[in-house]
């Protein structure tokens, strides 16, 4: 059981004035039980909590004799999680305290406090800045995990942050505050679990905005938005991040690490460019997705050659467009991207070596496993880039020929009946066939 404790404007208490005095106060309990998640979700790294020692610019938690002092204009919601003595404290304007069992603020009694003879100021740090499409600020977890090799699966830098079929976690017993300023109207996720509650249907996440905490918690021009659906392809669903893709990148302040290769590779929604390989893959109803990463994790990746190679997989959008210029339509595809540890001349080449051996796997069993085609691109520290190698499934080329050899075949069948005066043709036809 936890007390919400919310508040209207407050002048500093003193020793003598109980600091809940005046408060409104509602009685919050959460869920006890937290779904387990059944595919891959995000959790929201930073908190706003009373006790975490990094929100307060002395870089420790305020003891018995300091005076707290949060900024009054500044919209703040603290989780609280054990008892405390302060001297006197400036609360904001609009604000909250969540108040564990047991938690709660008294006012100082003058005694010796020992460790605590400062009586400084502390000032709670500004959480303005913490944005939804900081990559940096959100920590990937997957269900799969035995899967991961250590870290050695990743995501390209949009999919770092929620993506439309995800879901959110907030952890427990923390509290927060995220702007979610974006170039889209509506955010969408799976799901989002926040302070023990895990809201997955748009009618109890719509209750939950419509609450006092948040507004607290949330604000910028984007709204979140529960859909309570994963993905409905079993290829997997691109990640619908494009459109804050500057501003997932200008979170990260666009500091690429310095690259040994030549003419390296720019991966689909990832701010920099890399060494090492990319294969694009075109796919049929067939394809399955998580099947597919299996298979190269388990097969592949994990060989012990392989031990300093990292991958990402997903399906991406590419842009088709008119002249290189004009954007006309995107097409679906599946984006492998594989880096290494090598240096020097060898930067790239092991995440090179596993590339061509994924094209070969493709060219023996691309059929069944539902790949049409793929083709290859690699930037090594002793290569250029560039397509080095490519497979069209050979049921799809012969079906190509065969089309192309039956039309010729019609055409020539019925330029002979025309010229045997077996068949006759309108003006436009005649001067189509003649031409």
């Amino acid at each position: 059981m936890m007390l919400r404790v919310t508040y209207k404007p407050l002048p500093a208490f003193s020793r003598e004035i109980p600091v809940c005095d005046n408060l409104d106060v509602a009685l919050f309990v959460p869920s006890s039980a937290q779904a387990a998640a059944t595919a891959v979700y995000k959790q929201w790294i930073p908190n706003t909590n009373f006790e975490t020692a990094s929100n307060w610019d002395k870089g420790r938690v305020p003891c018995a004799s300091d005076v707290v002092h949060f900024e009054k204009n500044k919209v703040v919601s603290v989780f609280v999680g054990s008892p405390h003595t302060l001297t006197d404290m400036y609360l904001p304007l609009n604000g909250e305290f969540v108040l564990a069992s047991g938690a709660g603020f008294a006012a100082f009694d003058g005694s010796w406090d020992p460790g605590c003879d400062s009586g400084a100021t502390v000032r709670f740090a500004d959480a303005e800045h913490h944005a939804w499409f900081d990559p940096t600020l959100w920590q990937t977890v997957s269900p799969n995990r035995e899967l991961d090799l250590g870290g050695r699966i990743f995501s390209v830098d949009e999919e770092r942050v929620p993506c439309h079929y995800d879901d959110v976690i907030f952890q427990p017993e923390t509290s927060f505050r995220v702007n979610v300023d974006s170039s889209r109207r509506v955010i969408h996720l799976r799901s989002i679990s926040l302070m023990g509650q895990e809201f997955s249907s748009p009618e109890a996440w719509a209750g939950y905005l419509g609450g006092p905490s948040a507004p607290l918690q949330f604000h910028g021009n984007g709204t979140l938005q529960v859909t309570g659906t994963g993905c409905p392809e079993k290829s997997g669903c691109a990640c619908g991040n494009a459109p804050d893709g500057h501003r997932i990148c200008a979170a990260l302040g666009r500091q690429c690490p310095a690259l040994t290769c030549r003419s390296p590779l720019q991966p689909l929604g990832h701010c920099c460019e890399v060494c090492g390989a990319t294969i694009n893959l075109d796919f049929t109803p067939d394809f399955d997705l998580q099947k597919y990463r299996d298979r190269l994790v388990q097969a592949l990746l994990s060989q012990p050659k392989y031990a300093g190679v990292r991958m990402a997989i997903s399906k991406v959008h590419k842009t088709q467009t008119f002249l290189g210029i004009i954007p006309q339509s995107s097409t679906p595809l599946i984006q492998i991207v594989l880096i290494d540890d090598e240096v020097g001349a060898q930067t790239g080449t092991a995440a090179e070596q596993l590339a061509a051996d994924i094209m070969e796997d493709i060219a023996q069993h691309g059929e069944v496993l539902g790949i049409s085609s793929g083709k290859m691109e690699v930037a090594t520290g002793s290569t250029f880039s560039g397509q080095v190698g490519s497979h069209t499934m050979s049921r799809i080329t012969a079906g190509t020929i065969s089309g192309l050899l039956f039309g010729l075949l019609l055409l020539g069948g019925i330029f002979f009946l025309y010229r045997k005066g077996k068949l006759r043709l309108n003006s436009a036809a005649r001067q189509g066939l003649c031409s």
